[in-house]
Order: structure tokens, then sequence, then C-alpha cells
């Protein structure tokens, strides 16, 4: 069984404080082609500011207004943690409409973030192994 450890974004995790602005978080998305950013305080998850919030966030401020990530994160985030089962974690995704799911640690601690990319480059890997399957079933005689 496959758990969200071994499936979720930890190296290139990209991060915004509750203090830096919405110009600041929205140059992070772009750069970094991403669509989901945990906001953290001392390594601690805290908060989550998603592409979409952040759409609306500058829809509804005037024009050169700085707005801190802390004033447009969504505060309570469902989190899972690294040893959940991938399954699990997948019917979380799908049942609330969750793009993403950050991984904490026994103490918040953000130690990754499973992302519906993550779970669609899984399924790749899988369909992959099923189609080398079926062509090798082809070729046994």
């Amino acid at each position: 069984m496959k758990t969200v450890g071994e499936l979720m974004t930890r190296s290139d995790l990209v991060t915004l404080t509750e203090t830096q602005t919405l110009a600041q978080a929205e140059e992070l998305l772009r750069l970094h082609d991403i669509r989901h950013l945990p906001v953290v305080r001392n390594g601690k998850l805290v908060g989550l500011i998603t592409h979409r919030d952040l759409l609306k966030a500058v829809a509804q401020r005037p024009p050169g207004t700085l707005t801190n990530a802390s004033d447009v994160m969504v505060r309570e985030v469902c989190t899972v943690r690294p040893n959940t089962p991938t399954r699990e974690a997948m019917k979380l995704m799908l049942d609330h409409k969750y793009g993403c799911l950050p991984v904490v640690g026994a103490n918040g601690e953000l130690v990754g973030i499973l992302t519906q990319e993550d779970i669609v480059r899984f399924a790749q890997h899988l369909i992959e192994d099923m189609d080398r399957s079926s062509l090798a079933a082809e070729y046994e005689v």
C-alpha cells in the first residue's frame, strides 16, 4: 500500500509566511508554476493560499493595495501525515474537492504537500505498468 509520504512533493516545497504580501504570493505561484502555497510560521503550517484565493482577493481589493497572506489565507486546513494511505488521501481530496493536502509531522511541521499533480503522476506510472503487463501477456504462449 502506497503512502502519502511516497508520493508527496517535498524537495521543491514552496511556502509563504503570514507577513508576505499577496504580490509576493502571486510571484511565487507564477515563478514555480504552482497553484497552492502553504503558509508557515516557524516551519509549522498555519494556513494555505490557493491560486483561486489569490484571484478572489485581488478582485476584491483596490488596485495597489498590499495585503498580507494572513488576511486571505484559509486557516482551517485539512492535513494528512506522511504515513496516511494514499487511498485515504485521495478520498479526502475527491470528497471535498481539495486540490492539495498539506502533509504535516507529529508536531504540525510542514513536511510536504500532496497535489493533484502528484496523484496524476502516480496514476500515469500505474497505467504504464498495466500497459507493459498487457503487452507482455500478449507474447506469452
